[in-house]
């Protein structure tokens, strides 16, 4: 009885949770990013995704999101399906993203920008196949005004309506990429409380990648912290130590940021000058020469 329940603990796990094995990527002429990368987040959770810039944070929740293709088709696995073959789990809005790109896909315009000469209600009755009242619901806790002008707006008003016309289906896995960096402090705050009832409500599970901490002590379930591509942690916010006996989550998260060791890159370089070897500025388009001076 005990393994067969273990069994379908494990078959609703994979059937709702997120689950990266042996993960390995590179961008095209660079070193790789991620070298056999595992990770798992757990169904109804809310994951923190923390980092440094360059550690491999958006580029891990596009992988996850279906936008780049990588090894087999069990290597990202996102309610069970491949993430990247199984386009359904797109389509159906189970699975859903949301990053930094301002633009939404019109017939056979194909992606335009959110600031062209549009209006909020123009673009948000746009969406099809919508619930009016989870809209509404949307179009308040935003404090979004239909009449604003796409162009005209501010980036954060932009971005409001952006988030709005992403939530409005519901998801069952949601992808979040520094989508709040523009948001006052009043409206973050609200659409955090939002994300943590689609949780607690209908059981969906969020990965948020960002650099603004204030508030997400009591929000997040888990976090996750990537350097350089490596998993260093992933756990249950309660469960780790750091955090047990520090006075916020920003302190610990900065701790972490700042042991990331960059002295030996910095020896490296000073070494090879020493030694009368090539200067890694050499090929710089910005190192002065007889066709670029500076003068005093």
């Amino acid at each position: 009885m005990e393994g067969e329940r273990e069994r379908e603990e494990e078959e609703g796990w994979k059937s709702t949770g997120i689950e990266v094995s042996g993960l390995n990527f590179a961008y095209d002429g660079l070193p790789p990013l991620f070298m056999r990368f595992n990770l798992r987040v757990s169904p109804a959770s809310r994951c923190l995704l923390v980092g440094a810039n360059g550690s491999g944070k958006t580029t891990l929740l596009k992988i996850l999101a279906g936008k780049h293709m990588v090894g087999g088709r069990d290597v990202v696995r996102v309610l069970n399906g491949s993430a990247f073959h199984d386009t359904q789990l797109v389509c159906s809005g189970d699975l859903s993203y949301l990053g930094g790109s301002w633009s939404r896909n019109v017939g056979s315009c194909g992606e335009v920008p959110l600031q062209g000469d549009f209006s909020a209600e123009h673009m948000i009755f746009g969406v099809e196949g919508v619930d009016p009242e989870r809209r509404e619901k949307l179009i308040d806790l935003l404090d979004i005004d239909l009449e604003w002008r796409m162009h005209k707006v501010s980036d954060g008003q932009r971005r409001r309506v952006q988030i709005c016309m992403g939530l409005l289906h519901p998801y069952k896995v949601l992808l979040l990429d520094e989508i709040t960096v523009d948001l006052d402090v009043v409206t973050r705050m609200d659409l955090l409380d939002f994300f943590k009832e689609e949780c607690e409500q209908r059981g969906a599970t969020i990965v948020y990648a960002t650099h603004i901490f204030d508030g997400l002590e009591t929000w997040a379930t888990h976090l996750a912290y990537i350097q350089d591509g490596e998993l260093k942690k992933c756990a249950k916010l309660s469960d780790i130590n750091e955090i047990k006996s520090a006075d916020n989550l920003l302190s610990v998260v900065e701790s972490w940021l700042r042991s990331e060791v960059k002295a030996p890159k910095k020896a490296a370089v000073a070494n090879s000058v020493r030694s009368g070897g090539p200067s890694p500025f050499d090929g710089s388009p910005f190192r002065s020469s007889r066709h670029m001076a500076y003068y005093r």
